[in-house]
């Protein structure tokens, strides 16, 4: 019997979704699982049809971290230059919305914060639980936490281990919209296509700004962003925006 993919890649429109297919091990994160993710993410940012991306996971499960098993039989779920799960260290260009049905821990949840984006079911729980696995969370959980939260809150949640409900995650800025259980992929997907409506150049520099701007100068801010925002101002899509508002029609993008 051939083994189900442990990832599995789908379009929708202009929507790339990448399912962790791992559900009897509640999508505990693999050295294969990882590779097939990057993959995912490098045709994501390759291919001009696609405009944002929606990771989630199979089976109700987010992700639960990389798999303990395979860890202490020596395997590593973090790709050189990638990192966990091929996403922690390099995220995509593009936007990408993690859909997030029940348990995103550990390295589960180093992937969610990763993301640009969170759609959360009601049941889902977060958390960093590596210090009750004598380990650390070491793919993106202990500073983008931190950047995201307050520091006070940051330290609780990594120094006990202890989960938190999607709400108390909504609250705390962390999560964009909490919806019923079993509804996080659809919705995910649907604020996906929201933003592939967009111009695509707009959208990644949007992106890049935000993401790099966090460690600059407010007395530099506006001389760093200006090479990536600039060519936005000059390109075709720029120019298509303001002709189709002033039709009064929806804009057709290039990316260009």
């Amino acid at each position: 019997m051939i083994a189900p993919p442990e990832v599995t890649v789908e379009r929708d429109g202009g929507v790339l979704v990448i399912v962790i297919n791992r559900p009897e091990q509640k999508n505990a994160m693999t050295a294969t699982a990882s590779e097939l993710i990057a993959a995912a993410l490098d045709e994501l940012d390759a291919d001009p049809a696609l405009a944002a991306g929606v990771l989630t996971g199979a089976g109700g499960t987010f992700c639960s971290g990389m798999d303990l098993k395979r860890f202490a039989a020596g395997e590593r779920a973090s790709l050189p230059g990638r990192g966990f799960g091929g996403l922690t260290e390099r995220p995509p260009v593009k936007p990408l919305i993690a859909g997030v049905e029940g348990y995103a821990v550990a390295g589960g949840f180093e992937l969610v914060l990763a993301c640009d984006l969170v759609v959360a079911a009601r049941g889902a729980r977060f958390g960093l639980p590596e210090v009750r696995r004598g380990l650390v969370a070491r793919g993106g959980g202990l500073f983008r936490l931190s950047r995201l939260v307050p520091r006070a809150v940051a330290m609780e949640l990594l120094l006990t281990g202890d989960l938190i409900e999607a709400e108390r995650a909504a609250a705390m800025g962390l999560v964009n919209r909490v919806v019923a259980d079993g509804q996080a992929r659809a919705e995910a997907i649907t604020l996906a296509q929201r933003l592939a409506r967009n111009a695509p150049l707009a959208l990644a520099a949007s992106k890049q700004v935000v993401v790099e701007s966090a460690d600059w100068p407010l007395s530099e801010a506006f001389t760093r962003q200006a090479p990536i925002t600039d060519p936005v101002f000059a390109s075709a899509d720029a120019r298509e925006g303001a002709v189709a508002f002033a039709e009064k029609r929806a804009p057709v993008w290039r990316g260009r």
